[in-house]
């Protein structure tokens, strides 16, 4: 930071400035977990030479307050690709099976909306269309907080629901599909070159829960890029303006993972490597009847506290993926 020149280039400086601190944080963790454990280990000898209930407690306590800490740690080393800090875009579209599915998709949502408020995140819903009688057809939320997008990258692909469905008179078993999609939201560094001439703008009436300005006017914004046959759209903000802007941010985030799983690709051709393709293949399934299970088709994880999961009880998937994708990046 010293050299000479190095305040040149304002931005790129300040990218070097991010990244020190964001080592010397690792490093600083590093060592404050290092001493609560031999803090721990004293205090352990101690019990071992002379039992005592107040300074037990203490022990235990501080014990599960550094399992805890350490978990967050190894959460922080794993969150290693570029974009993993970045808010996250998440879209939910239910497969065939009208009402069944719809349902299927209402549930996914209201689990993802549980593990942001527990996470700390806040959540946005920039585009809803319900159902016909119950659920969704589609939902885009805008999950806000550092790490949204790192942590959520493990739900992109397909989620299978088997279960007694509630809309069969008969009471038959169903199974149920429905489509996550997770996007980076992309800050200015990032340079997507789109041309409005290869857009098309619709305006709508805003459909779902968003206050008293929903319906009134035609504020809601949907943008289909041309070329691609891309489409995002953006209700949750008042005024066209505002949902112009969503509708493009989230229409940027698709372009450049569109453009980044291209060149993954061409570089697994290369080296002669098959690609897990996430969006589109099956990686996790609810099933609540005959028996109650949710597991995970990549790592294998698994639970039987079905209902813990639908109540937003996903990090333990997700730090299984995080670990199971770095033992992907790692083989040896």
């Amino acid at each position: 930071m010293a050299e000479p020149g190095f305040w040149d280039n304002a931005q790129a400086a300040q990218e070097v400035i991010d990244a020190n601190n964001a080592l010397k944080a690792k490093h600083d963790s590093f060592y404050e977990l290092q001493n609560a454990l031999e803090d721990l280990e004293v205090s352990f000898d101690l019990l071992q030479e002379e039992p005592d209930a107040d300074l037990q407690a203490e022990t235990e306590a501080n014990l599960t307050k550094l399992q805890d800490e350490m978990q967050r740690y190894e959460l922080n080393l794993l969150l290693a690709e570029p974009y993993d800090g970045n808010n996250a875009i998440l879209e939910i579209h239910p497969g065939a099976g009208g009402t069944e599915a719809q349902d299927w998709g209402a549930m996914l949502l209201r689990m993802y909306q549980r593990w942001a408020e527990q996470n700390g995140f806040k959540v946005e819903v920039a585009d809803y269309l319900p159902g016909d009688e119950a659920g969704l057809k589609s939902v885009t939320l805008l999950i806000n907080g550092t790490n949204a997008y790192g942590m959520l990258r493990s739900e992109r692909g397909v989620h299978r629901l088997v279960r007694i469905s509630p809309f069969d008179a008969a009471g038959r078993r169903h199974t149920s599909f429905a489509s996550v999609d997770v996007m980076p939201e992309l800050d200015n560094s990032i340079n997507i070159d789109v041309s409005w001439d290869d857009i098309k703008m619709e305006v709508f009436r805003s459909s779902g829960a968003g206050g008293q300005h929903i319906n009134k006017t035609s504020s809601a914004v949907r943008l289909i890029h041309i070329p691609t046959g891309i489409v995002t759209s953006s209700q949750a903000e008042r005024s066209q303006f505002q949902n112009k802007a969503t509708a493009l941010a989230m229409l940027k985030a698709k372009l450049y993972q569109r453009e980044q799983e291209a060149q993954a690709q061409r570089a697994a051709e290369i080296k002669g490597v098959q690609l897990d393709n996430g969006f589109g293949s099956q990686i996790r399934s609810y099933v609540f009847h005959p028996y109650t299970m949710v597991k995970d088709h990549r790592t294998n994880y698994e639970t039987g506290n079905g209902q813990a999961v639908m109540d937003g009880d996903l990090n333990p998937f997700i730090y299984a993926y995080l670990q199971w994708q770095l033992a992907q990046n790692n083989p040896e």
